[in-house]
């Protein structure tokens, strides 16, 4: 579903390097390796009633991706933290709000591939902007299979959180042009990986089942739901699922800090039996949201 504008937005302050900026004002050089070959790691993190939620886990998968592509000067953790705590205190978001937290390998001397040309250190973003959940957690989304492929270990591994996202958006210019709300991505192999945006999970004969993270990003909100499904002794197996499979689930759902958790109505043109309601997605949602508060970092000053 495509975000409207929100008006409270549009005199948000902006991180960015070293100080916040007036969204207008808030800029990076054409030096800068996002810029120059998309050359950066982010992450996408909530914020509920006073609270980051995930926060320490989204920042381990930060800096394992940063470290994965060999950033060098990288932030410490607290000037990171202490960058998003200004941005929150600033713009006074402390509910409904949604961090976009980008980290660029930094400004090059030159333009270029090399990295040894960025000899600046590395860039801190952190855009945050009111936002509710993007999907209609209520009546489920659309989706229908891509013909865009994920990505493979062999060429980019999918584990590192980076901002070349091309296969992605074609994925989403595809379902646009069809009219629905995501499109499903295969990986190389033809089985299921996940949505454009989102990890995937399906429902069938009381037990839950979720792709293997090789061709997706391992998600943080992907992970909370499998210790869910743990801590509740609902079965949980991670296998390869094909197309097959998911047309005959009971119910096919979505995961993310985007949209949380959002029922997939149709795949495909073809109605998936369960729609919106089953018992165990009831209790992921149910566990899910009394985990907020408890999984959610203060936000100082609030």
């Amino acid at each position: 579903m495509l975000q409207i504008f929100n008006e409270r937005n549009r005199d948000i302050l902006v991180y960015v390097k070293d100080g916040l900026y007036p969204r207008t004002e808030a800029k990076v050089s054409v030096f800068d390796s996002v810029v120059q070959g998309g050359d950066a790691v982010w992450e996408g993190i909530r914020v509920y009633q006073n609270g980051i939620f995930m926060f320490d886990r989204h920042l381990d998968r930060l800096y394992d991706s940063a470290h994965a592509l060999s950033f060098e000067n990288i932030p410490m953790r607290d000037a990171v933290k202490q960058a998003v705590f200004q941005t929150l205190e600033a713009n006074k978001m402390f509910d409904d709000t949604h961090i976009r937290l980008t980290l660029t390998r930094g400004e090059k001397i030159t333009s270029g591939m090399d990295p040894r040309l960025n000899q600046e250190g590395c860039c801190i973003i952190v855009l945050a902007e009111w936002k509710p959940p993007v999907y209609d957690n209520d009546h489920g989304i659309r989706v229908m299979t891509s013909t865009i492929r994920r990505n493979s270990p062999m060429s980019l591994d999918s584990k590192i959180h980076h901002n070349n996202l091309l296969n992605n958006i074609q994925a989403k210019i595809q379902s646009n042009f069809a009219k629905v709300d995501a499109a499903l991505m295969l990986d190389a192999y033809g089985f299921a990986s996940e949505l454009n945006g989102t990890n995937i999970f399906m429902i069938k004969n009381e037990k839950v089942y979720t792709p293997h993270a090789d061709a997706c990003l391992p998600g943080i909100t992907r992970g909370l739901v499998i210790e869910i499904c743990n801590e509740l002794n609902i079965p949980i197996v991670e296998k390869n699922i094909s197309l097959t499979e998911l047309y005959n689930a009971d119910l096919f759902f979505c995961t993310g800090s985007m949209g949380e958790i959002t029922p997939i109505i149709e795949l495909d043109g073809r109605s998936i039996s369960g729609g919106t309601r089953h018992t165990i997605l009831e209790k992921i949602r149910l566990s899910f949201e009394n985990k907020i508060p408890k999984y959610s970092e203060k936000i100082p000053n609030t």
